[in-house]
């Protein structure tokens, strides 16, 4: 079955590369808990450049958390910031790149962009 976290990863992967971490370049790795065992997805980011696998191999930064908290994240149903304040994510390593992670975190379900929803306020009733 499919997760909200598979999903995402290979949704990432398909894009090949990403605007948002055109100054990225590293490795990170997620070891997500869940029903006693750890999905591992490999990020490999070479200036927006994305390619993901799964895989145990060694990363410039390791985020750890359970898994269905990475998928209340995927889905915009929390935030990855506040995942971390709570404890609930940890990042050891370069966290720099984990801070490049946040701009692909979608918002909350039915969220507008702020230029979507200004062009919609701009139309004529």
């Amino acid at each position: 079955m499919s997760s909200p976290t598979a999903n995402f990863f290979e949704a990432l992967g398909r894009r090949g590369h990403e605007r948002l971490l055109e100054e990225a370049s590293g490795s990170i790795r997620f070891d997500l808990e869940h029903d006693h065992e750890v999905d591992r997805w490999l990020l490999m980011i070479t200036r927006g450049d994305v390619r993901v696998s799964r895989g145990k191999g060694a990363a410039d930064c390791v985020i750890t958390g359970h898994r269905s908290t990475f998928d209340r994240i995927v889905t915009g149903r929390s935030h990855i910031y506040a995942a971390w304040v709570r404890n609930e994510l940890k990042a050891d390593g370069d966290v720099r790149l984990a801070r490049f992670i946040q701009r692909l975190m979608p918002g909350p379900p039915g969220a507008h962009h702020p230029r979507e929803f200004v062009r919609e306020r701009r139309r004529p009733a």
